[in-house]
């Protein structure tokens, strides 16, 4: 954090803090490590060399413009987490916004040691505005309409180009989808019988009470975040035409969700080894060469390190809001 920050913090508050802190540093070299053994045993297994020569190959033009569909499409999430915060009565101006998203997408990349990513700017914009409880549920909405948008555009896809993965893969993704669209629509349901419900799907559930109340309310979410999903299966089908690959957008829309999927789980740092490893086996049902799909996921995790690598402006310059703002 900025100095500004860290000044928040007493020496009582640094000492209580300090086993945990510890206990993240190893969490971020662990999972840098993990990442790191499943690109080396890749590269040991399908030859390193024709990887290294195919990702020679990728056209600087083509990466670069990657890179700012990327750093947009963070642009446009910083956008949805302000039209669902405001569901909540949450309200701020868009700058706030878009300083504490990339606060959040710097930390998540390059910080070790820190809060998370979603829960810093959560913080943020809780102590902002005086209203914790409701920036953790924007923030869980945020987060949950990207994914419930990236299971129907596979979905979707999957529907429009059924041969292109095996077909209980491709059954499975529809499932997925459907159930995907009864959780939303099911959502007013949910929230009455809410009370009756477990204590830990209650406790869970409750965060984002007010959003099962009104579905359509989140309709504006869900469609950025439809854009969102879309744009980056077309970044990455603009990478493979850097590197000269033959695959149509349409299989990028389709495989690029589903290897999202994979690479979230926080496993590996910012999903290396776990994406590539994805795009071997959904891409190379598509027809693409596997040298070819482990280089693509190796671009696409450095285009998103550059990207995220705009967050360090922020990360320096937006205070810690005081608590009484």
């Amino acid at each position: 954090m900025s100095e500004h920050t860290a000044s928040k913090f007493s020496p009582a508050d640094e000492n209580v803090a300090a086993p945990h802190r510890r206990s993240r540093y190893l969490a971020f070299a662990t999972r840098a490590g993990v990442g790191l053994l499943v690109i080396g045993f890749l590269l040991w297994r399908y030859d390193a060399r024709p990887v290294l020569h195919i990702l020679g190959r990728e056209n600087l033009e083509y990466f670069v413009v990657t890179v700012a569909i990327y750093v947009a499409g963070q642009v446009m999430s910083a956008w949805r987490w302000q039209l669902l915060a405001a569901v909540v009565g949450v309200r701020a101006r868009f700058r706030d916004f878009l300083g504490y998203y990339f606060v959040g997408l710097f930390t998540n990349l390059f910080v070790p040691g820190l809060l998370g990513g979603d829960a810093l700017r959560s913080v943020y914009l809780g102590r902002r505005t005086h209203r914790l409880g409701e920036a953790v549920a924007s923030v869980v909405a945020d987060r949950g309409t990207g994914l419930i948008a990236l299971f129907w555009l596979a979905a979707l896809m999957a529907l429009l180009i059924p041969s292109a993965l095996a077909p209980p893969l491709i059954k499975a993704i529809v499932l997925i989808g459907a159930l995907a669209l009864a959780a939303v629509l099911l959502a007013p349901l949910v929230a009455m019988i809410l009370p009756r419900l477990p204590r830990l799907l209650r406790r869970g559930l409750g965060v984002v009470h007010p959003y099962l109340h009104r579905p359509l309310s989140m309709l504006p979410g869900f469609l950025l975040s439809f854009l969102l999903q879309a744009s980056l299966g077309m970044a990455q089908w603009i990478l493979a035409r850097g590197l000269g690959l033959p695959q149509p957008l349409a299989v990028f829309l389709l495989c690029v969700p589903i290897a999202n999927v994979a690479a979230g789980f926080p496993i590996t740092l910012n999903g290396l080894g776990v994406r590539e490893t994805a795009y071997l086996v959904l891409f190379g049902m598509a027809g693409m060469a596997r040298e070819d799909a482990i280089a693509l996921g190796l671009l696409w995790f450095a285009a998103t390190m550059i990207g995220g690598l705009t967050g360090a402006v922020a990360f320096a310059l937006t205070d810690f809001p005081d608590k009484q703002g």
